[in-house]
């Protein structure tokens, strides 16, 4: 597919950034939300779903009329991202985007909103801060686009999100866009009172399939070992998913005591330290990012080939957005699972409901493989030398009244009192 939808300003531009054509989420929603439509977009990982929402949107907004067009996240670190992709793109149509994401100097925030930036991209509760402040012009909202809808809608958020809806005018734009995004529309039924058009291009645009899924059967106590391991194998980098943030935070310890270069990315550590944690892991200084399904929410990390579960993810979307981390915009990439025999049912029953083919994979001699090793023969039994009967010395008969002596007292039947 051709971007010829495209202005002519951005041609050029995105064939020097290597966009040659547009991925089907791409092209089916440009000219709906172009026009102002309100819709669910729903497409797999790593196919360009935040382009797909901004070359529209970015068009509508006017240059110097103050906030216009609103991004939420879910996540500080995609909020960063996607303020870098949205301003790439906006400064040819000179407009400015503003980051309101938690965990940054709101102050400065502040600040900056008296240029009356017109594109704003935030987290929810920062946001909500800044509405209740009336800091942020929300009366002015013309769109709002949710990245990662069905985690922006979960309980825990959806009461900010509630708030935010309010504050802006009944006939702004809505856009709904996630991998699971079809999780959500009861929520955007009950917000609304209506629903929204779905553009779902799942099957027509699976980059999984790029992706190779194996499974590492190993002991659940060792799992600091295989990563020690898997550390130092050939050209390895891989993200590596902790269901539990306190297990995180143990083995990342127990690494580094290794001296092996890894760091964690945490929803309790401060935002300094998971940027630079972030910032070291595309640097490729460290071996591997250690983290939960805070990271597992459209990060892009340019030709990240692994992604590694430390255990079989809670459910088969948790699965699906780790593996988006891998395999973007069609290149290949390795999920490796860890599992103990217990555990493998559970994730072959998660790879059935994707349709994804599994494979054992081995960790053997500082490699992966899927060579089922050789297991190490046994030592041969050296054979006892044969006795001459010439020259065996016989042994010297013991003396009976002795040998009654010395079997005085002992137990009749050994056999009984054994078991007894």
């Amino acid at each position: 597919m051709e971007i010829d939808f495209l202005p002519e300003k951005w041609q050029q531009k995105a064939k020097d950034e290597g966009f040659e054509e547009a991925t089907h989420i791409q092209e089916k929603v440009f000219s709906k939300l172009n026009q102002k439509e309100s819709l669910v977009g729903v497409a797999p990982t790593g196919t360009g779903k935040t382009l797909a929402y901004l070359w529209p949107t970015l068009l509508n907004v006017e240059p110097k009329q103050g906030n216009q067009l609103l991004v939420l996240t879910p996540s500080q670190e995609l909020g960063v991202q996607v303020s870098n992709v949205a301003r790439n793109w906006a400064l040819d149509l000179g407009l400015q985007v503003q980051s309101l994401i938690g965990g940054a100097n709101k102050k400065r925030q502040i600040e900056k909103l008296k240029a009356k930036p017109e594109v704003l991209v935030g987290t929810p509760g920062r946001l909500v801060e800044l509405i209740k402040e009336k800091k942020v012009k929300a009366a002015y909202i013309q769109t709002v686009i949710l990245d990662e809808a069905d985690q922006l809608l979960q309980k825990e958020a959806l009461g900010f999100m509630q708030s935010i809806i309010k504050s802006v005018p009944n006939t702004s734009q809505y856009a709904f866009f996630s991998a699971t995004g079809t999780n959500a529309l009861p929520e955007i039924k009950q917000l609304f009172q209506q629903e929204l058009p779905v553009i779902d291009v799942t099957k027509e645009d699976n980059h999984l399939q790029q992706v190779d899924h194996y499974y590492l059967v190993y002991p659940a106590r060792r799992t600091v070992d295989v990563l020690r391991r898997l550390g130092h194998v050939t050209d390895f980098q891989g993200l590596v998913f902790f269901n539990e943030v306190q297990d995180l935070g143990s083995a990342v310890e127990k690494l580094q005591y290794h001296h092996l270069p890894v760091a964690s990315l945490a929803s309790d550590q401060d935002k300094q330290a998971r940027k630079q944690a972030l910032e070291n892991f595309r640097q490729q200084e460290l071996v591997e990012l250690l983290t939960t399904d805070v990271a597992s929410r459209g990060l892009d990390i340019a030709d990240l080939y692994y992604v590694v579960n430390t255990e079989v993810p809670n459910s088969k979307e948790s699965y699906l957005h780790r593996a988006g981390r891998i395999g973007r915009m069609g290149k290949a990439g390795a999920v490796i699972t860890i599992v103990q025999e217990n555990t493998l049912p559970e994730l072959k029953k998660i790879a059935k409901n994707l349709e994804l083919s599994l494979q054992e994979i081995y960790l053997y001699e500082g490699e992966l493989t899927t060579q089922e090793p050789e297991a190490p023969k046994a030592p041969k039994k050296k054979a006892k030398p044969k006795k001459n009967k010439e020259t065996q010395k016989k042994k010297p008969k013991k003396a009976k009244k002795k040998q009654k002596q010395k079997n005085k007292g002992a137990p009749k039947n050994k056999t009984s009192s054994a078991r007894h």
